[in-house]
């Protein structure tokens, strides 16, 4: 197959068997136009996605990550009884030296139980994140690193409990596990706790009941019930399913090539495939610790658990464009590989597509295979750059590793970049598109956030040339705030994108998650705590894009009258499913009047008709939440007419 006619087939839905015929009027578009972008921003994967309960489990914080961080940042000395010792963490014979760092328990005496009703032991405390929350009857996977330095056989008490009010009162316990620990080397200690009752605000105890030194390490607390068993966190990852998103990509963003901290601090997709025990933690661009719990094998497998294509990011040899001051100095020169070592790059895209797709006999493949995957992941995209100034040092490594992925995987299609605020006019844009179009580039990855007014009122796509090979991805955008008027312009703007569905092939929101307290990014499409995700009006508008997608756009079928910039229509349908998908929006103030004329559709009955609707500064929040879609059934007729409430946006799903 030539690589564009796999562009084609992954990129536009056209496939040689169609399960009906599509009437005429319509024109062919992709039907992967909407998607999801996960980056760890926010504390979207530890402490948001990844469901592990247990904050620096490893004990790898440092002071390069957060000023004040270290060894102990998330964890605090206990001593009930009485107890007394002292901690210090070690990196002598560590577990791996991927992960040097273990916490030392120094017990000199363990107090005795009568002194804090039945609670004693000397050891450490984790309160995960902001707490562990925990429901009654539920389990939960423990795993603990435990290494007896000195004295007799430690007896280990591990204690999942909650703390009561008042002074003097031992905590509540909630479960809790024993191990003997003997011998000098380190050994893996696991137990099932079964929480008796529900906590919000949990911690997790290490205690030692024996004297003596004891080594700590790789502390794990994860919940039975994940997504598909996967390990991620259920309610969220739900709430990305419910998206329908058609593909995923990851990890970034700027996580990809270290933001403005160095090539040292660049993402690299080897080193998070092993064991966990074996991954090799980093700080994250945005100023904290990624353990990579959460890394490739979990990220492609979470792409098949909600049937995503994979595309993954790779970067091409070129820095973040905020390296050397370049947020603030345009023209400051970019962090580079040298070109005598580009082969690595090179090798790290091959290594990766061996990797998702090679047979259990090669190298990579049996790596996979060990993971418990030996069945190939069928990786169909690949981007490489996210971002960058197209300077002529980026052009230059970018064609060097582009070449050598085309020519040994033809099949794979590869997703370059225009550089941020990819609007026409952008010296990176110009740059990026002028490369693209000079190899072929079968996508070019566009980034832009803007004030709302942009959304309403531009449509970049209408003037794109419609005979450019390069197809659009739009990868990163959103309206710079979650009002309910914000989430209707990008509606509009959407609408905007499945007219010029032949042009542009993707799109992704951003940012996807973020963590109550500890959010990096204003706004996103999901916001969460412990206990739940909060869905902002954004969230629901994809939602509607999601479960609308389709191989053909009708743009004759609607009219709304006294229609401006301000409302907007679409009519898709999708062949393999049988659905025809009428989607309308007014972010006006004023009602409108929309006529439908449907007459080339056969076998219509009834539709489902989902209206999403407010008041224009409505926003969903952690304390009220008064957007959400409202749906009802209603009969269907080849001509029939729609009022269009003010600040409104309305599907109709109907099956053929």
């Amino acid at each position: 197959m030539t690589l564009l006619a796999a562009m084609l087939v992954a990129c536009m839905g056209i496939y040689a068997q169609k399960t009906m015929k599509a009437p005429a009027g319509g024109k062919a578009i992709s039907d992967e136009l909407l998607g999801i972008f996960f980056e760890d921003i926010s504390s979207a994967a530890d402490g948001g996605l990844y469901a592990e309960l247990i904050q620096n489990g490893s004990f790898e914080y440092n002071p390069t990550e957060r000023d004040g961080w270290g060894p102990g940042t998330a964890w605090r000395l206990t001593r009930p009884g009485h107890s007394l010792g002292w901690i210090a963490y070690g990196t002598e014979q560590p577990l791996n030296s991927n992960n040097p760092t273990y916490m030392r328990l120094h017990t000199e005496r363990v107090g005795h139980y009568y002194d804090f009703n039945g609670w004693t032991g000397f050891g450490i405390q984790n309160d995960g994140f902001d707490g562990i929350s925990v429901k009654a009857g539920a389990k939960y996977n423990l795993s603990i690193y435990l290494r007896n330095v000195k004295g007799d056989a430690k007896k280990v008490r591990i204690a999942l409990s909650e703390p009561q009010q008042g002074w003097g009162r031992p905590p509540k316990l909630i479960a809790d596990a024993e191990f003997q620990v003997s011998g000098n080397g380190w050994q893996k200690y696991e137990a099932q706790l079964t929480a008796k009752e529900d906590a919000s605000k949990a911690n997790l105890q290490i205690l030692s009941l024996t004297t003596g030194i004891l080594d700590v390490d790789m502390v794990s607390l994860m919940p039975e019930d994940t997504y598909k068993g996967h390990g991620m966190r259920k309610d969220l990852a739900q709430a990305l399913a419910d998206l329908h998103p058609k593909f995923m990509r990851f990890p970034g963003g700027c996580v990809v090539h270290g933001g403005g901290d160095g090539f040292w601090d660049t993402y690299r997709w080897k080193t998070t495939v092993g064991p966990k025990e074996q991954r090799r933690g980093l700080k994250n661009t945005w100023g904290y610790h990624q353990s990579m719990g959460l890394g490739y094998f979990e990220y492609f497998q979470f792409c098949e658990d909600l049937g995503m294509e994979p595309l993954p990011i790779l970067p091409c040899g070129v820095s973040c464009q905020g390296t050397n001051g370049g947020w603030s100095m345009r023209d400051q020169a970019q962090d580079v590989v040298p070109m005598e070592e580009m082969d690595e790059w090179v090798d790290e895209a091959l290594d990766l597509i061996e990797w998702a797709n090679g047979d259990v006999n090669t190298r990579w493949g049996r790596l996979r295979a060990e993971a418990g995957h030996p069945k190939p992941f069928n990786l169909k995209y690949l981007g490489l750059g996210n971002e960058e100034r197209i300077s002529p040092e980026f052009i230059e490594r970018f064609k060097y590793i582009y070449e050598k992925v085309r020519a040994a995987h033809p099949e794979i299609v590869i997703v370059g970049t225009a550089g941020p605020g990819s609007h026409p006019g952008n010296r990176d844009f110009e740059a990026g598109w002028k490369l693209a179009d000079e190899i072929g580039l079968p996508i070019l990855d566009e980034h832009y956030y803007e004030p709302r007014d942009y959304f309403l009122n531009k449509r970049q796509y209408d003037d794109y040339p419609r005979d450019r090979k390069t197809k659009v991805y739009l990868g990163e955008y959103a309206a710079k705030d979650k009002k309910l008027i914000d989430a209707l312009a990008e509606g509009l703007y959407l609408l905007h994108v499945e007219r010029n569905g032949d042009v542009v092939c993707m799109t992704s929101y951003a940012p996807l998650f973020a963590r109550k307290n500890a959010t990096n990014w204003n706004p996103d499409l999901i916001y969460f705590d412990n206990e739940r995700p909060f869905l902002t009006c954004s969230y629901y508008v994809q939602q509607m894009f999601g479960l609308s997608a389709g191989q053909y756009y009708y743009g004759d079928c609607v009219t709304i009258d006294g229609a401006t910039n301000l409302q907007g229509q679409s009519v898709v349908l999708n062949v393999k499913t049988r659905q025809l998908f009428v989607k309308m929006c007014n972010a006006s103030a004023d009602g409108k009047k929309a006529h439908l004329d449907l007459s080339r559709f056969k076998g219509m009955k009834s539709a489902t008709k989902t209206v999403i609707s407010g008041q224009p500064e409505d926003e969903n929040n952690y304390d009220q939440q008064p957007i959400a879609p409202q749906t009802s059934t209603i009969k269907v007729s080849k001509k029939m007419d729609l009022d269009l409430a003010p600040y409104s946006m309305v599907m109709l799903q109907i099956s053929l």
